[in-house]
Formats: C-alpha cells, structure tokens, sequence
C-alpha cells in the first residue's frame, strides 16, 4: 500500500490455514522488506538480524539456538527490522503540512508507514502544530517543568521492551535519583500476571527453561498463545521437540495454523513436503477456562496416585522442596466434571486423553503467553500451572519447567535493569550504596494506576521511552483524555504512532536510534545487550547508518535529560555512560546478581544465561520451598445471546501497529474491524457470516462500551467466544477491569453482544 493512502477496511474472507511459514512466509517478509528499505539494506538486515556479531531481532524474546543458520529470523521479525530500516522519512516538512488534530484522523498504519522520525519536534501550549526544537532546548525544557513539580511522584516514566539493558538501567537511576519509583512498562499490561504468580510460588518472576529443555522435553503445553505470529521461531523448537520423540498440547480458543503444522523453509520437508505436525492435540477451551482445566489434571493426578501409590507422584520432590501439598491436594479433588465441561467447554474424553499423555511423560514444560495473563483469574490459573509441574518434580531438571513466553524484545530485562514500580529492597540498597544516594521506597504508579493519577490530576508528566502507550492501554477513551490532561508529554520514539498524537498542552518527539543503526559515541561505537524470554543475555550491534544525522540514541537521551535535570556533578557519571556503555555494565555488574564480568560475558558468542535459583532447588519464597496453592474454580459465564470476547493480533502486525490490513493464516484480508465467531453461535443469535454488528460489552457495575462498526466472520472458534483485534477493541476494557493481584488489563476476557447494525454495503 502507498504511504500516503490511509486503508478502509475492504473484507474479503477465505479459509482459515492448516499451516503455517513455508515459501509463502519468505515470499511475504521479502516483499514488505524491499518495499520498505530496498534491495541493498534489506540484504543487511536479513543478514545481521540475530546473528552473533549483529543486532538482536526487537520483534520478540524468542531466544536464539546455539548453532545458528544464516538465516535466523522469522517472516514476522524480517518484516519488523526493514519497517525499522525503511528509507521513508518524516521531516520538519512533514510536520509543517499535518496538524495534530489531521494526525489524530489518521489510522495506526498510516501513521507508521510515514517513515522515520529525523529530529526533535515540539507542539507548544496553544499550538496546532509540531515544530522543530534543538536538542538542548528540549532537555531544558522537560528540566524546568520536572523541577517546577510539587512532588517528584507527579511525573510518570514509561518503558517498552524494546528499550536496551543499558538504556533501562540508565532510566531507572535517573528517575529513583530524581525521586520517584513512577517506572510503569509494558508488562503491567501484558506479562505482569506471570511475574506475580511466580513469584509467589516459587521466587522468581522469570521462566525456568532453555532452548535445549523445549527440545528434549516429553510433553510441551503451549497454552493461550499464536506462535505462528507472535514469536513463529518456537515452531522451529517445537519441530525439534518432535522429531525427538516428544509430544506437544495445544491449549486456545481458536484454531491456530503454526500450531497444527509448520513447514520449515529452511529445510526441503518444509519447502516441497508437508512439514511437521506440532500439536498431537488441540484443545479448542473457552476464553477464561484454562484454571479449570489443570485443577481436573491435578486432580485426576491425585486420583491416578491414589490407584497406584507411590507410581505417578514424585513424593520425594514435594517432600524435600514443596510445602502445603495437603491443603492443596483437599482442595483440587473438590473439583467436578459438570463445571470444567461448562468453564472449558471441552470433553471429558479430551481432557482424559491429555491426563494419559502426561502420565506417559516424565519431562514436561508447559509454555504459555497473554491468552493466560490477560484473564480477571490470569494468576490463579498460573499458579495452578505451577501445582501441575510440582506434583511430577518437573521443576529444576533437564526438559521441565515453567516457560512464560515474552512477546516483546527485551521486556524481561528491562525488569531485570530495575524497571518496575516495586523493586525489591535489596535491589534498591545496592542501587543506592553504589551511588551515594536514598533512593525512595515508596511504590510507583503502575500502567493503569498511572492512567487513573493522570486523570485524576496526580500526574502531569508523562515520559514515554519507545512504544505506543496510548494505543497499547484498555480503557481507549480515558487513556486519551488523561494523557491531554498533561501539562507535559514526551515520547523517545523511532517512528510515528498515535501516542504522537494523543498528547499533553506542550508535547515532544525525541528521535532516536533503532536496533540495527549503528551507535557510535565520543569512545567508538557502541553495542547494548538484551535478555531473552529464557533468561539470557547477549550483544546487540547495529550494522545500518541512522535515518539522520540529528538522531541520539536511548542511552544519549536519558543521560543528557539526568544531567540537564539533576545539575552536574555528584556520584553518577552521567557523561562519562554516555561516552561509553561498557561502564554502565560495569556497574550493572557490581549492583544486580548475575552479572559478574559483564563486559567479557556478553561479548562471547551466544552471551550468558543468569542464573536460575529454581533450576539449583532454591526458592525465594517466605518458607523456603516452592508453594502449593488452593485456587478457587472461577470462570466466565455469559449470559445468554452473549459472547466472551478476547482480543489478539493480526498476523500482519507488531504489538499495537499493523503492517498491512491482512490476518493472512486466519483468511482476513483487507480489513481489521471484524470479529471472529463460530457459526453455531452466529445462527443462535440470528447474524449472517459478514454482517456489521457493534461490538458491546458489559460488566458488573452495569455500564456499556460499544466498539463500532465490525463485520462479524464465521471461524473455527470454541463455541461461547469471539474475537477481535487490538488496539481496536481495547475501548471495549475499563480501566478498572483488571486481574487479581497483577493489576493487568483483563483484554482476553470481555463479556459482549453483537448489535446488528443496517449493511449501507
């Protein structure tokens, strides 16, 4: 599509794929790519992304095998590199023609296939349009209204994860310097539910697996998750897991292509054969019905005990590293089979088929991404996960263990670096003795909680460090009214989006670096370092010459802001992080367990795995031991003639911007407004395949939210559901809605009906 042609949705349907990648996958990431940065940059990008002495791929955490190919990217990862590398630019020009409000029509696509941002932008209080501003006019002027606040807690600082290692340490010490633990991030709304049951249960908030366990496990649950779009290089480690005799589960409400077969076009099987099946079976559950599942597992592990003791537990293991297995195991029988058949919508033959698969398997991992975390119950449900796996010991040894899947590049360890609203004391004591500073203890504003101070007038800062916050947040409407309540926002960012538009009385575009430009500073050029959704840690080098000379990279930017902030001198040398990223992980070294020798660590092929202490039997819990927990059986019921909505992404797109208007495996083209239902549920309630509906929701408290204007699809999915794309439907999701305990936006559990609407078509 041309770059200057804002799409309407134009539907055409055609069957949902039975597979996934093939030539058809290469043929699309190299047509988008050459569309985006040509033949000549496109060859450097594909042939540096992931690659040992190249950048690491920002599309997703997706870790990288030992032996890599030279061609170690997926169709989604090309496409998300060359949308970075592309030669469109936005100018002073640009700018000078689009006011904000004409930018505010605009679609989320439209916006991104502009180009990239070349110097820094400023909309004035009273000003309708962005207009140049030298860079230490705008360090001065985030300065003066950051030293102007009542309190420091007044400003709020946000984080994608697309932000470096470095780069994260470095905003995290500059804002606990200036005063505040305001550090909201994305995974307060995504990931946050697995950090939080985790860490209850077993003292880590991160995975416990590598590459090598996914390979030699006997049985992979990949649970609410598409792998096929959002990380499609798991398939290649799933079709690994088979060809070694192991055995994969398939746990979401909709039919997903990667997941029934996969053709590797990187092997001959994939190219001309048929490829490898992955799922041996797929469980097509209800939105919200995953808890009640593993309770039946766990309990039918209880009963398969109970008729050969001592042969399906491990009792030794829940002996020695396990506490409150009693309680646990009381509470787990109580479950009964009318009530998982009504919250999963799944047979008793299918779930009992899935109980001999694990009682055949010795080794197993169970895999799952924001189709869990993104559930009211979100935690419950992994914590009972957790239950599973303790009750066989499939903890701490090869091919087990839990594995939360990050969909974002490095937002596991931008947690790591510090960004987070309640870092734990120890952290903050080392942060503060290694700089001669207090930092505070007060708890920050997470992403929603910061939302409701904005709105409410506690708030009147906002610092965005890349991402698109104003799309990526439920609760459309009041997102957008908060952030115009700012007196000031500002977003270090590589390409248009809407939270570009969305802004405070004064508003600023701070241009900078991405992945793959080269990062030379005052010592030479720089790498940074990332840590995967498996815990390791590696170089990242760009290879490409930045979109403009005017561009300072993430590190160049907070170092400059801190220092312009918080005057010159004392114990943190800002300048000298700038001029060189080596001392920031010298001192990262020095503060956070795991990083000893940084510097030569990371620089090896293939950098370092930090250390897991579930992996050595050690438990960071209150007790000591890995925790049991009794989960009350919860569930979502929709009322009749209503549907439990989820929201997801389309294949053609990355986090809240789409790279086209396709949905290519699920048979969606040219358009995004739809909403997936099985045909059975469409018959009940009357709708024709392709017929325009508003999408209401409800919740408790009896209010309504009305997304408009979509045209219903019938698909393969669980009866009871639907499903829609966001950041479309993320108004249909108050900002009150969230889990228990993590605090997440509940996007994969929205009760709706389907308002027919007249067809003016």
């Amino acid at each position: 599509m041309r770059r200057n042609v804002d799409p309407e949705d134009d539907l055409s349907v055609t069957p949902p794929k039975e597979w996934a990648a093939g030539v058809p996958a290469v043929a699309h990431a190299i047509e988008y790519s050459l569309a985006q940065s040509g033949a000549r940059r496109t060859a450097l990008t594909l042939l540096n992304i992931n690659q040992v002495k190249g950048f690491d791929c920002p599309g997703c955490a997706w870790p990288e095998p030992n032996h890599r190919l030279k061609n170690e990217y997926c169709e989604n990862g090309a496409k998300h590199i060359n949308d970075e590398a592309t030669t469109r630019r936005v100018t002073r020009a640009f700018f000078a023609e689009h006011s904000v409000a004409e930018l505010d029509t605009k679609s989320d696509y439209w916006l991104n296939q502009q180009g990239r941002l070349t110097e820094p932008m400023v909309k004035r209080a009273g000003a309708t349009h962005y207009e140049p501003i030298a860079w230490d006019d705008a360090f001065g002027l985030i300065a003066e209204e950051l030293q102007g606040l009542g309190s420091p807690d007044e400003a709020m600082f946000y984080t994608s994860g697309r932000v470096s290692n470095e780069a994260a340490f470095l905003l995290q010490l500059f804002v606990r310097a200036y005063g505040t633990n305001n550090l909201p991030d994305c995974s307060n709304m995504c990931h946050e539910s697995s950090g939080s049951a985790l860490g209850e249960t077993l003292g880590i908030g991160k995975g416990s697996v590598s590459l090598d366990d996914i390979y030699e496990s006997d049985l992979v649950f990949v649970v609410g998750q598409n792998p096929g779009t959002n990380h499609p290089r798991m398939l290649s480690a799933l079709e690994q897991t088979k060809k070694n005799g192991g055995r994969i589960v398939a746990v979401n409400p909709l039919p997903e292509a990667g997941l029934k077969r996969f053709k590797n076009p990187q092997k001959a099987s994939g190219v001309v054969g048929r490829g490898t099946t992955l799922a041996d079976d797929f469980l097509l559950i209800r939105p919200g019905g995953d808890l009640a599942l593993f309770r039946m597992l766990n309990k039918l592990l209880l009963e398969a005990e109970d008729a050969a003791p001592g042969t399906v537990l491990d009792h030794e293991f829940i002996q020695r590293d396990t506490t409150g297995f009693d309680a646990f195991a009381e509470h787990a029988r109580a479950i009964e089979w009318d009530d998982v058949r009504t919250a999963t919508g799944l047979t008793r033959e299918e779930i009992e088929r899935v109980h001999e698969r694990v009682l055949a398997s010795k080794k197993i991992i169970v895999c799952w991404a924001m189709g869990l975390t993104q559930q009211r119950h979100g935690v419950p449900t992994i914590r009972e996960i957790v239950n599973f796996l303790l009750l066989r010991g499939n903890l701490g040894r090869p091919g087990a263990g839990v594995c939360p899947v990050r969909g974002h590049s490095n937002v596991q360890g931008d947690r790591t670096m510090g960004i987070w609203e309640r870092m734990p004391d120890a952290f903050l004591d080392a942060l503060g003795e290694e700089f001669a500073f207090t930092p505070p203890r007060n708890h920050g504003y997470d992403s929603v909680n910061g939302v409701r101070a904005m709105r409410d007038g506690k708030a009147s800062v906002f610092v965005g460090v890349a991402g698109n916050f104003v799309r990526a947040m439920s609760d459309s409407a009041v997102t957008e009214d908060a952030l115009r309540r700012c007196r000031l926002t500002v977003q270090i960012s590589t390409k248009l989006n809407r939270s570009h538009t969305v802004c405070g009385e004064t508003a600023l575009i701070l241009p900078t670096l991405g992945r793959s430009d080269r990062d030379i500073q005052a010592t030479g050029e720089q790498f940074v370092t990332v840590e995967d959704s498996m815990s390791m840690v590696h170089a990242s080098r760009g290879r490409l010459e930045p979109a403009s000379p005017d561009l300072l990279s993430e590190v160049a930017i907070i170092s400059r802001l801190a220092r312009r902030t918080l005057g010159e001198g004392g114990a943190i040398p800002w300048e000298d992080f700038e001029r060189d990223y080596g001392l920031i992980r010298d001192r990262i070294a020095r503060i956070i367990p795991g990083f000893e020798d940084y510097n030569e660590r990371a620089q090896r092929p293939g950098g370092f795995r930090l250390p897991n202490p579930v992996n050595e039997g050690v438990y960071r819990t209150p007790t000591g031991k890995a925790q049991f927990s009794c989960n009350a059986l919860t569930m979502l019921e929709a009322p009749d003639g209503y549907l439990v909505l989820q929201s997801l992404r389309s294949h053609d797109q990355w986090n809240t911007i789409p790279y086209a208007m396709n949905d290519r495996y699920r048979g969606i083209h040219d358009a995004r407004r739809v909403v997936l239902v099985n045909p059975e549920d469409l018959a009940a309630q009357g709708l024709a395949d392709q017929s325009l509906v508003d999408i209401v929701s409800v919740w408790e408290d009896g209010t309504e939210r009305r997304a408009e204007g979509f045209r219903v699809v019938a698909y393969p999915a669980a009866r009871g559901s639907a499903a829609s794309y966001y950041p479309e439907t993320n108004v249909l999701v108050p900002l009150d809605s969230v889990a228990d305990v993590s605090n997440t936006p509940t996007s994969k559990g929205v009760i709706v009906r389907l308002e027919p609407l007249p067809d003016a078509g």
